[in-house]
């Protein structure tokens, strides 16, 4: 196969050519209330080509390994047409063209699981949370996939790489009248399908969580101080600073360069936030990008200070920057664009979680994310459990707190960073451009913020 794609893609009569090749098995399950609503085996085969000719992008994608040579010459085609037309060039930065083999590497090997066992562990699970007084409905799905894509060059790169990836979530939900509590659990790896077993005390405090959220009363809206959990606060990290350090969001919007200038300030010297591809077992692990440029860790903020981006090769080339490995694409039907892997702010000095609370005399600890929204640098979030504090002490559960701002003056109003970084995989995914649900990680520890603006009564 190397030896039939690499030279096809650099006679193919354009500035750049990459074809890329995807084989792919999945399996899925997902119980809605008691019933096995699905249980699923697919098998995925394509290919795309992408080739770019003064400037201008020309992309195909087939099914058929005999139409490679034909849709090489479309694209080259596509790319000359478009090429007449445009006003916008892309420019591609430099690397130095990698031949590579990704093999896996895993704990358990999810195809190695019979299907029954899978369906018995994750049915118990179900059965748990809808077995828990006060529980009315839930829902839970698992899945794992295992992909082989190869890629070659006009350039002479070559990768052969194989991937695994897993994730499972289960959320019960407690309904009374109007009012509806819901907690989840949930868990992925690239690695190991044993992190999927003896989690009964995470689902029991799922179904906890869901019937004491229905009964706590709303939270009072207002400005207060606010600590966020790991899990929050890298939810917080990845959608809304993470998604603008994305090349593309900056190289295409002259007033974000302006914003995201190199070199400013947006936060203490404590303050780290990086995204890197480098850390194996986490969904957003990857050797290499879909451009074939190895992953690295990326640092975004350092001390405070804005150091970086996230790129692809087009990104870089146009804003004449290195390319960074985060060029993704969530299959062959779509071409790579700059996309986060596992997005993260670094520990801090200022102890744990108790530390944290001790000076706050009027604040909520808000944990989990249910979802939320971001317009630019404008976001809002929705935390899937939440707690007053009072005078340096978690007081009573909350609910329906919303939390919303300025990602840049909320950067800079993180008083407080904890030293308990921690990750949490999940079974969903990050969407952009029609792509969802890509695999990434995000990883924090306990953060505090002063003046965040809080929905509620």
């Amino acid at each position: 196969m190397k030896e039939q794609l690499i030279p096809l893609a650099a006679k193919a009569g354009a500035d750049y050519c990459e074809i890329r090749l995807e084989d792919s098995w999945q399996t899925s399950l997902a119980y809605q209330g008691p019933d096995l609503e699905n249980v699923q085996e697919s098998h995925i085969y394509g290919g795309n080509v992408r080739a770019l000719v003064n400037g201008c992008w020309g992309f195909v994608t087939f099914n058929n390994l005999d139409q490679i040579e034909a849709r090489v010459r479309e694209a080259v085609a596509n790319a000359r047409a478009a090429s007449k037309l445009a006003s916008d060039r892309s420019i591609l930065a430099q690397v130095k063209p990698t031949q590579s083999e990704v093999k896996l590497d895993l704990k358990l090997d999810p195809r190695k699981v019979p299907l029954k066992e899978k369906i018995d562990l994750f049915g118990a699970y179900n059965q748990r949370m809808l077995a828990a007084k006060g529980v009315t409905s839930t829902n839970l799905r698992y899945f794992d996939k295992f992909s082989r894509t190869r890629f070659a060059s006009s350039e002479g790169a070559w990768l052969d790489r194989e991937e695994m990836d897993m994730g499972m979530g289960g959320s019960a939900i407690a309904r009374q009248g109007e009012v509806t509590g819901r907690a989840s659990a949930s868990e992925g790896s690239r690695t190991d399908f044993s992190v999927f077993r003896n989690l009964n005390a995470r689902f029991d405090d799922a179904a906890r969580t869901a019937v004491e959220s229905m009964n706590a009363p709303v939270v009072k809206g207002g400005a207060y101080t606010v600590i966020c959990d790991p899990h929050l606060a890298g939810v917080f990290v990845h959608e809304a600073f993470g998604h603008l350090s994305e090349g593309d969001n900056v190289a295409d919007d002259a007033r974000m360069q302006e914003v995201l200038k190199l070199g400013r300030r947006f936060g203490e010297n404590y303050l780290n936030i990086w995204d890197t591809g480098q850390d194996k077992g986490l969904r957003g692990y990857l050797a290499f990008d879909d451009e074939g440029v190895p992953t690295e860790k990326t640092m975004l903020i350092e001390n405070g200070v804005l150091v970086g981006r996230l790129h692809s090769r087009e990104t870089a080339g146009r804003m004449k920057e290195r390319p960074t490995g985060n060029a993704r694409a969530i299959s062959y039907r779509f071409p790579p664009i700059p996309r986060m892997r596992n997005t993260c702010i670094g520990n801090g000095p200022h102890g744990k979680l108790e530390d944290l609370l001790r000076d706050v005399k009027l604040g909520v600890y808000a944990l989990d994310a249910y979802g939320g929204q971001t317009n630019g640098e404008l976001f809002t979030f929705t935390a899937g459990q939440a707690f007053m504090i009072r005078d340096g002490k978690l007081a009573e559960r909350v609910r329906d707190v919303t939390l919303s701002g300025n990602v840049f003056d909320t950067l800079r109003n993180i008083t407080g960073i904890a030293g308990d970084y921690h990750v949490q995989d999940g079974a969903g995914g990050c969407g952009k451009g029609g792509q969802m649900p890509l695999p990434v990680s995000h990883g924090s520890p306990h953060i505090r913020i002063k003046d965040v603006v809080i929905g509620g009564q």
